[in-house]
């Protein structure tokens, strides 16, 4: 509104709008660059308008009327014609150099008037070269303003010189004033032209900035607009400065209404508008805020992840709140896959822990079974071999003879022999006595040991606790003792070397795990080996930082430098009939407590020794 609009200009201002009328509707919509210099260009017109009119009303009293008349006619014309085209959409660099020619002109025609000599060094004669370079540009002002400068400084004086009317110091005089006004003149021009140079590359560079500044922020448009997280820009009263689709289309399918700039983020009957009031109060105090909507429709249920963050100032403080959101649907599915891993590798650990076990148990059993069966079968051999069918033939005849037995015993060749049959007899039957006794013995023996290894397994069973006061040594014997029998059939010498240790809060299962496993390593490596020395060192020792260490020492086939790195890695395995997981998990276990397993090699043939490292925690304080 034109009203409006004049209400805030200053009185100059206002004169300034006024001068808008000599011009035509595009003009006026110039910029204002180009209309400032469109408004000078009226306003010289208008004062060569006024000022040639004066002249043609004191053309009577003029010395030169001659020379006034026509020279202001003529201006007339020019300034007339001149507003006319800026009225008529003409082209105001063409105007500006008609308006400029006719003030040069008319500066050369009052310098030629003999009752005013001085007239060339006038004032008046900068106007030209700095309108000139203003309003038609360095070029054309040049070539404007050097034949006035050539006519007032040269041909002037030389007029005057030549007709010899003044005396010589005021023709020297004369010379000075034309030649330095002419001088300025030039001078005037080149701080012009200079000027309007500056004002061309200021405003060239000011045009590129502001081109660049409108790509990058197309190019920042396009990319915030193009994302499909969401993004949205806030005021510090909550109003929305910025929002990309994705955020037109949260808002639309969460609250349904559209996300317009200038308005709220949430409407007065929104939901959950005073949790996003409290959130922007938050994030205004300099807080940043995060949370997760998994109220979104969708199979399955969409989940986005919501960050308000601060806008801070040049001075540090908060002018405004960035929100981004992401969809994290696939992320927490494939967390919650990852968890469900976890659990089942740890299931697969334990199963895999009490097969190892379970293995163990059955070898041991197995092997005692064995022995059980050798003397099962050698008991029904001797009961099968026994003279007890002896006895009993000779039992019937004495039956047979036993009313005469005494003559039968003395007489019949059959009796004679029958004291001393029955005594030897009594004597074999003592020693099948005595050998059943030795292998019942033997039975109850293995029976015992079966026993004891199926107890022992059941207390570690019993346990419930994952961690728990343990004394090291006594589990490495019941490891030991789980491979006790397969260790003597295969002729390995075990030897223990403890030092004295406290017991240590651990978990006895996974502990337990990991030396049965590396124990029956130890125990195939030795047999691969097919040396007569067979011998398994049980190290335990404590270390600095409150650390313990136990190593499995074998002089078996040892390991090749190329399979160390791998001995952990789960599949990997030197065993025909192995599966490459005992190791992986025993390395897993002993990471989950908190300490290492590492293998050491110094190639084949020459033995391995695996060490395990733990933390050393003594018993928690009541």
């Amino acid at each position: 509104m034109p009203g409006v609009e004049n209400s805030w200009l200053t009185p100059g201002g206002r004169l300034l709008r006024r001068l808008d009328v000599f011009l035509s509707e595009p003009l006026r919509q110039a910029a204002p660059e180009d209309l400032g210099r469109y408004r000078l260009l009226i306003l010289i017109s208008l004062g060569l308008l006024l000022l040639n009119a004066l002249s043609l009303l004191a053309l009577p009293w003029s010395p030169e009327p001659w020379v006034q008349g026509p020279l202001a006619l003529l201006i007339l014309g020019v300034t007339t014609l001149a507003l006319a085209r800026l009225r008529r959409q003409c082209s105001p660099e063409k105007t500006a150099l008609l308006v400029c020619s006719a003030l040069g002109v008319a500066l050369v025609f009052i310098s030629t008037a003999q009752e005013l000599p001085y007239s060339a060094s006038h004032a008046a004669t900068m106007l030209l070269p700095a309108l000139s370079v203003y309003l038609v540009g360095a070029r054309l002002g040049f070539f404007l303003t050097l034949p006035v400068c050539l006519v007032l400084g040269v041909l002037h004086p030389l007029r005057y010189t030549l007709l010899g009317h003044m005396p010589r110091q005021d023709l020297v005089q004369l010379w000075i004033l034309d030649v330095s006004a002419a001088v300025f003149m030039l001078c005037i021009w080149a701080v012009s032209w200079m000027h309007a140079s500056a004002l061309d590359q200021a405003r060239l560079s000011r045009e590129q900035m502001l081109r660049t500044l409108h790509e990058s922020e197309y190019k920042l448009r396009t990319l915030i607009e193009n994302t499909d997280d969401l993004v949205c820009s806030l005021d510090t009263k909550g109003r929305i400065l910025v929002a990309n689709a994705a955020m037109r289309d949260y808002c639309r399918g969460r609250y349904g209404w559209q996300a317009i700039p200038g308005e709220p983020l949430l409407s007065p009957d929104a939901q959950n508008q005073r949790q996003v009031e409290h959130i922007l109060q938050q994030v205004l105090r300099g807080q940043s805020v995060r949370l997760e909507d998994g109220s979104l429709e969708g199979s399955p249920p969409k989940v986005l992840e919501l960050s308000f963050k601060p806008v801070l100032g040049e001075q540090g403080q908060p002018i405004g709140v960035t929100l981004f959101g992401r969809d994290v649907t696939e992320r927490r599915e494939a967390e919650h896959k990852l968890s469900e891993m976890h659990r089942s590798l740890v299931d697969v650990s334990r199963q895999a822990g009490m097969a190892e076990v379970v293995t163990g148990l059955l070898h041991n059993v197995g092997n005692t079974l064995n022995s059980i069966n050798v003397s099962v079968h050698l008991v029904t051999e001797r009961i099968r071999a026994s003279r007890v069918g002896s006895m009993v033939r000779a039992a019937e005849l004495i039956h047979t003879h036993r009313e005469a037995l005494g003559r039968f015993l003395e007489q019949d060749p059959r009796g004679q022999q029958l004291p001393s049959y029955m005594l030897a007899l009594s004597r074999q039957l003592i020693e099948e006595q005595q050998a059943l006794l030795a292998e019942q013995r033997t039975l109850t023996d293995a029976l015992d040991h079966v026993k004891s290894i199926i107890g022992m397994q059941q207390e570690h069973a019993r346990v419930s606790a994952p961690v728990e006061l343990v004394k090291v040594s006594q589990l490495i014997d019941d490891a030991l003792r789980l491979h006790a029998v397969s260790f003597q059939r295969s002729g390995i010498d075990i030897r223990r070397e403890y030092e004295p240790l406290p017991p240590i809060l651990l978990d006895r299962h996974k502990l337990l795990q990991i030396l049965l496993n590396l124990l029956s390593n130890a125990r195939h490596a030795l047999l691969d080996s097919e040396r007569d020395d067979k011998r398994i060192i049980i190290r335990l020792a404590a270390l600095p930082d409150d650390r313990l260490r136990i190593q499995v020492i074998d002089n078996g086939q040892g390991i090749s430098p190329e399979h160390l790195t791998r001995m952990f890695t789960q599949g990997f395995t030197t065993k025909k009939d192995g599966h490459g997981f005992g190791l992986h998990i025993s390395a897993l276990a002993a990471i989950e407590m908190a300490g290492t397993l590492s293998c050491e090699s110094e190639g084949p043939g020459l033995g391995a020794t695996f060490t395990i490292d733990l933390p050393m925690q003594g018993e928690r304080p009541g």
